[in-house]
């Protein structure tokens, strides 16, 4: 196969301003220490850093025909990701978000949807955006288009052409399960946050959530938990918690899609699961410890070395 990975879903541009303790009245000035663009979303942020953990990635998205879209795919490129299968829709601006990041990291956003509602993949993609072992959807929530049965559609072809399916989403609440319910039997790993599997189920603690999720097809659940770590739970009764890396958080923003990255990655090398989670975390601790989505995030090498190297909370 040409790619290792296809990422396939959300793809925004993000507009970063930290630390951000007040929006100023009327046309008043507040000084901040940086200001930074990065692509995002549940499938920008994830394919930026599947690159740079060394995968050959694909990226399956759309942006307009703007600016935005110019400097979006441009940094693809330049992150060594295959824009070929890239949509520039007409008519339409590329979807893009305003992030206010608090000097906690919290990241209260202004968000104006563009192009990812407007994406689809049609049958005549398929062999292209197929051309992978690991496909990833990434963004079910914020794809207009393709939420529900095309979304269907499309995990049940990456299974009869014997892909590994992982996914992510983004923008949950109490009615986004009706779209994922559908797609859990078609998925392999199912990456949620805890406030979206909170969502998704109306459960609160992990160990419950993962249940409900398992219990409507999913096949394997991982849930990230921020400064608790992540929360594995299978279909055989396994269960496992791993802790979260004690580090200084800088931005939040993207890591769901950094730690996305890194278990992808870990599928691609193979590696066990105690290993595989580890190694995603320590993808996520060094997003964090950045600013945007692409931050912390170097190469394979430099996130093994912090997996054996940063501390660990409790």
């Amino acid at each position: 196969m040409k790619h290792d990975v296809s990422v396939i879903g959300f793809y925004v541009l993000d507009i970063l301003g930290r630390p951000v303790t007040v929006i100023p009245e009327f046309g008043n000035v507040e000084f901040i220490e940086e200001i930074k663009l990065t692509v995002a979303g549940t499938a920008g942020g994830t394919v930026v850093n599947t690159a740079k953990l060394g995968l050959n990635s694909l990226a399956v998205g759309a942006v307009g025909e703007d600016e935005k879209a110019d400097w979006v795919l441009s940094n693809l490129e330049k992150h060594g990701v295959d824009i070929s299968s890239m949509q520039r829709l007409p008519g339409v601006s590329t979807s893009a978000t305003i992030l206010n990041v608090r000097p906690n990291g919290d990241r209260p956003a202004l968000h104006a949807r563009g192009a990812s509602d407007h994406f689809d993949v049609p049958a005549e993609m398929y062999d292209r955006v197929f051309d992978a072992p690991i496909v990833h959807l990434g963004g079910t929530g914020l794809l207009k288009k393709i939420d529900g049965e095309p979304s269907v559609r499309l995990l049940k072809e990456a299974k009869n052409r014997g892909r590994t399916a992982t996914f992510d989403l983004i923008g949950t609440d109490e009615h986004t399960i009706k779209i994922v319910k559908p797609l859990l039997p078609h998925i392999d790993y199912f990456m949620p946050s805890i406030e979206e599997a909170r969502d998704l189920s109306g459960k609160q603690t992990a160990d419950d959530c993962a249940d409900a999720m398992l219990e409507a097809g999913a096949t394997i659940c991982i849930i990230t938990l921020g400064p608790d770590g992540v929360f594995y739970a299978d279909k055989s009764g396994l269960r496992k918690q791993s802790n979260a890396y004690d580090i200084e958080v800088v931005d939040t923003t993207g890591c769901g899609d950094g730690f996305d990255a890194g278990f992808i990655a870990a599928l691609h090398h193979k590696m066990d699961l105690d290993t595989s989670l580890r190694f995603a975390q320590a993808s996520a601790a060094l997003v964090a410890t950045g600013l945007g989505s692409d931050a912390g995030v170097t190469s394979f090498e430099d996130t093994k070395n912090a997996m054996n190297s940063l501390p660990i909370r409790g």
